[in-house]
């Protein structure tokens, strides 16, 4: 979890990421550079995310991100 905090406070240093809603505000989630995002995860984590992996239920929180990146570690 360190790691992706890391990542997502280097894209975004204002946003609290420690908060659970952090990235349910569609605001946040949409300024972000999605496919830097992505590519910053994919090498990070070593796992390859799609925007097919990518909704609203896996992808709204820090806590749900990363419980995407441990399931697809998993299928590796």
């Amino acid at each position: 979890m360190e790691k992706l905090m890391e990542i997502l406070k280097g894209i975004r240093p204002e946003v609290d990421f420690e908060k659970e809603e952090a990235l349910i505000d569609d605001a946040v989630l949409d300024s972000f550079d999605l496919v830097s995002l992505i590519g910053e995860l994919n090498d990070a984590f070593q796992i390859e995310i799609s925007f097919d992996d990518i909704d609203p239920d896996n992808f709204n929180s820090a806590h749900a991100m990363m419980e995407l990146i441990e399931r697809l570690q998993k299928e590796g």
